[in-house]
């Protein structure tokens, strides 16, 4: 198995560039690609590749950390899509060619806290 970590790397590095066949060259050809926060779900290469290539807006992003274990990744963005700037995490599997077989991301939206845990925590 080849290092999960640098195909993983090399698939934001990719991303970033909008070079979408070495882009492409990352992913398992039955690559599965799951949003949890708005319940979407993309199967293939073909149709993930062309879903980055049309997603609106002038986006970039950075890798604030990666966190690595042999055929699985979790990395943490800094993205920004025009004027909004917001963090994101993603979960990678990789397949036994060193591909990436499945990705999960989420994007947090910023939201108030729960009244009441004041004294346990501290806010930034």
């Amino acid at each position: 198995m080849t290092d999960l970590r640098k195909t993983v790397e090399r698939f934001w590095a990719t991303a970033e560039a909008r070079d979408w066949d070495a882009f492409a060259d990352t992913l398992a050809e039955d690559v599965v690609y799951t949003l949890p926060q708005t319940r979407e779900r993309i199967s293939g290469r073909e149709r993930y590749v062309q879903f980055n290539r049309e997603y609106p807006g002038d986006w970039h992003l950075r890798i604030e950390r990666v966190v690595a274990e042999p055929g699985q990744v979790v990395t943490w963005l800094h993205v920004t899509v025009g004027p909004a700037e917001m963090p994101a995490v993603s979960f990678f599997t990789g397949d036994e060619s060193g591909r990436i077989s499945v990705i999960v991301d989420f994007w947090p939206e910023p939201y108030e806290p729960p009244a009441g845990r004041e004294h346990l925590t501290e806010r930034y």
